[in-house]
């Protein structure tokens, strides 16, 4: 399975030269916590997070309607690809403190955003599936082992 079946299916993301107060109201809209900033031809340029909102912008007294994202956004970005499975993303994200992963083709291009929640949901349902599986084998299980 690849991370790009998890991620959400509208893709949160924001031009090079949109301002803070864009990607923040993009995240509002979207309800996500972080938006991926693109150039022109819709390749990954950084991340604007929440914790950029915190740590970048909130005590600064800079004018998020009249600064660029790119002043405050996260870059390089670490990407995951459509090869990257949900155990391999959910094993760099929590070693890497991450909470967002793009998800781009060899180009760069953003084809997805991963959030922890998803990869989290996904490994909640993969091991309910493997309880219901246990269940079934020790009920099924006849007389004298």
């Amino acid at each position: 399975m690849s991370v790009l079946e998890l991620c959400d299916r509208e893709i949160a993301a924001v031009p090079l030269e949109a301002t803070v107060a864009d990607a923040i109201n993009k995240m509002l809209d979207h309800h996500v916590g972080a938006v991926a900033v693109v150039d022109s031809e819709y390749r990954v340029a950084g991340i604007f997070t929440e914790r950029d909102v915190l740590r970048k912008m909130a005590l600064s007294r800079t004018d998020p309607e009249n600064t660029s994202v790119r002043e405050l956004m996260t870059t390089p970005v670490e990407m995951a690809t459509r090869r990257t499975g949900p155990g391999e993303a959910l094993t760099t994200m929590l070693e890497r403190h991450f909470r967002h992963l793009p998800v781009a083709d060899d180009n760069g291009k953003l084809l997805g955003i991963l959030s922890i929640r998803n990869l989290l949901e996904w490994r909640v349902d993969d091991l309910s599936r493997e309880l219901e599986s246990l269940e079934q084998y020790v009920s099924n299980d006849g007389p004298g082992g």
